[in-house]
């Protein structure tokens, strides 16, 4: 799990200078709003994140990977990019 964490970590949070911890990302997966207020580390998460490294990391941290595929959606929708955990 501290592989897929931190390499997750260091690809959500280095571009945009943010410190966003682990269990934070993943309480923000499930959130609505990380895509109403355009969260940089949640679509960095759903976009640049490889597919099977996604599902390791919701898994690892015991998210629903349902609601994470919701919210996935939605930044599909505002960003007009197939992200893995849309398709």
């Amino acid at each position: 799990m501290e592989h897929v964490a931190a390499q997750v970590m260091t690809t959500v949070n280095a571009p945009y200078g943010a410190a966003v911890p682990a269990h934070q990302l993943a309480a923000m997966l499930v959130d609505p709003k990380s895509a109403s207020e355009f969260s940089a580390p949640v679509f960095a998460f759903f976009s640049e994140v490889p597919g099977s490294i996604q599902k390791q990391f919701l898994k690892d941290m015991g998210v629903d990977e349902t609601q994470a595929n919701s919210v996935a959606g939605l930044f599909a929708k505002l960003s007009g990019y197939t992200l893995p955990l849309t398709t």
